[in-house]
């Protein structure tokens, strides 16, 4: 069956029938590429979600204050509402069993200087446990403390951008900088994964802002973070009291949409996730559908491909070629065939993603990717089918009587 002849006809067969052989290893080939890619894809796709929320701490609150859209309590409509400290205190009491952090968020842009060089950069006031909200990464120095905003410090934790474009190769721990008008002393540098944005800003204590206002006690937003055990349902259950309580405190009526929003970053979380996975179960499907007519399409070829040699089997019969040899040469074609084109298309096809990257960003796909087992799997699955293909048709021709095979139009 393995034989020096057998390759012999084989690659003689395949020479002489072209189109024959380049049908059947195309419909190989195309089913695998298509699999990949849509796998590919697809994982690209959760790549971009997973991006998205891994810039910020999942089990996170970000508090908006709105403007009424209704009277409520004797208040009028149209109403600015605001946060100041107090909301903070009483956040931490009424829901300590839940929060693991509150800080308040005030933001402000502004021009900022260092000998020569200025830039306008966004500062944020915030607590010490902002930190752990935006999951700021020291690369020198320190984070703000519970001193600092104690003592109203005029401390400043800078982006790694800033401190490029500011002091160049110079270290700026310790320096001291000039922000629209205040000095603040360099404590440390970060990075972060949001990208050059978010490398960009400046951490300050939220009271030496609000010192520097006027001393107002007045915030922009809250950041909470509540406690992971709590898990999603806990956090969703959180989530709508945590509305409640700030709506019954600043007078908002329940149906009032835009006096307060309250982004629930592991709601949208689970949101995309299961959206992502939605996503994954149809282009799964769509992938499996497309290796079933590859299947069926080598099949049909298969079925041709022995059709058409019924009379070359009638002559090999009657010069005493046994039934398991005509067999063998068939699904030895067929097998080879198959084989070749089916790495083939996923070769190509896991080329074309490695190629990709960030290319399809704009289209929310980020470095699309295919397991390689799942991608061999898919192809050794395709061959095996394909074995079967041209085993089935030939093993009944196999059986036909060589005066009949002779006879065959």
């Amino acid at each position: 069956m393995f034989s020096r002849d057998s390759w012999k006809e084989i690659f003689e067969t395949i020479q002489k029938n072209k189109l024959r052989t380049f049908l059947s290893g195309f419909t190989v080939a195309l089913g695998i590429l298509i699999f990949v890619s849509l796998v590919g894809l697809t994982n690209g796709l959760q790549n971009t979600f997973d991006e998205f929320f891994n810039d910020d701490s999942t089990n996170t609150f970000f508090i908006f204050p709105g403007r009424t859209s209704m009277p409520y309590k004797g208040y009028k409509s149209n109403r600015q509402i605001e946060f100041d400290n107090s909301d903070l205190v009483d956040i931490k009491k009424n829901f300590s069993m839940f929060v693991q952090y509150v800080s308040p968020r005030i933001d402000r842009s502004g021009l900022v200087k260092y000998n020569n060089e200025s830039n306008n950069y966004t500062t944020r006031a915030v607590s010490e446990s902002y930190q752990f909200a935006e999951k700021t990464i020291m690369m020198k120095g320190r984070y703000l403390n519970f001193e600092d905003v104690k003592k109203k410090a005029k401390y400043a934790v800078i982006g790694r951008l800033v401190e490029k474009d500011l002091f160049g190769s110079e270290d700026a721990i310790a320096k001291y900088i000039d922000v629209s008008g205040s000095v603040f002393k360099v404590i440390g540098v970060f990075q972060d994964d949001g990208g050059d944005d978010e490398e960009r800003r400046i951490y300050i204590p939220y009271t030496t802002r609000q010192l520097i206002e006027k001393n107002t006690d007045k915030v922009d937003r809250i950041v909470v973070g509540f406690k992971p055990e709590i898990g999603y349902a806990g956090a969703m259950a959180f989530d709508k009291s945590l509305n409640n309580f700030l709506r019954e405190k600043k007078y908002i009526s329940p149906k009032d949409q835009n006096g307060i929003y309250i982004r629930n970053v592991m709601d949208q979380y689970e949101q995309n996730q299961q959206f992502a996975g939605v996503l994954a179960i149809i282009g799964g499907a769509i992938a499996f559908g497309t290796i079933l007519a590859g299947i069926i399409g080598i099949s049909n070829i298969m079925v041709f491909v022995v059709k058409e040699r019924t009379k070359e089997l009638g002559i090999r019969k009657a010069l005493g070629a046994t039934p398991r040899a005509v067999v063998g040469s068939i699904l030895l074609e067929s097998t080879f065939i198959t084989t070749i084109s089916g790495v083939f298309g996923m070769v190509l096809g896991m080329a074309i993603l490695s190629s990709m990257g960030e290319k399809l960003k704009d289209y929310f796909i980020t470095n699309p990717y295919i397991n390689l087992g799942l991608a061999i799997f898919a192809t050794v699955l395709l061959i095996v089918c394909g074995a079967i293909a041209g085993y089935i048709p030939a093993r009944r021709a196999a059986r036909i009587k060589p005066i009949v095979a002779l006879r065959d139009d």
